[in-house]
């Protein structure tokens, strides 16, 4: 399945020329506001997209012309585990704060958490966070 991206939202906006992004980073947290939530971790799933506006691509074909999206990776887990958070807004909003602070070339970002076990009749439940400078 083809997904649209969140940045056509942006009406009457250029839309991004690069996005830089990572779905379906699946970590075990410990989230929720239930108290059985609160014992055990749980898997959710998390999409980010980074709207790196007109960023020209790399002409060395290095890596230090871009983000890396392994370090995007790493640092959504790092602050997935940090502590427990009770609601899949304050993670995806302390994500999307850390993509804007990271580097100054990201112009917008999008992080998407899902929490595959949240309802018994749903394939997953969670929030998509849209922040932009």
């Amino acid at each position: 399945m083809t997904r649209k991206s969140v940045f056509r939202l942006f009406k009457g906006r250029q839309p991004p020329a690069t996005r830089i992004f990572v779905r379906g980073l699946l970590v075990q947290a410990s989230i929720g506001v239930h108290p059985h939530e609160h014992e055990e971790t749980q898997p959710v799933i998390i999409d980010i997209e980074l709207d790196m506006g007109d960023m020209p691509l790399p002409e060395e074909d290095r890596l230090h012309e871009t983000l890396d999206y392994a370090v995007i990776a790493e640092k959504a887990e790092e602050i997935a585990l940090e502590a427990h958070v009770q609601l899949v807004e304050t993670l995806a909003g302390r994500i999307a704060d850390w993509a804007l602070k990271a580097d100054p070339r990201v112009d917008a970002c999008a992080v998407r958490i899902a929490k595959p076990q949240a309802l018994l009749k749903a394939d997953a439940a969670g929030v998509e966070v849209i922040r932009r400078r």
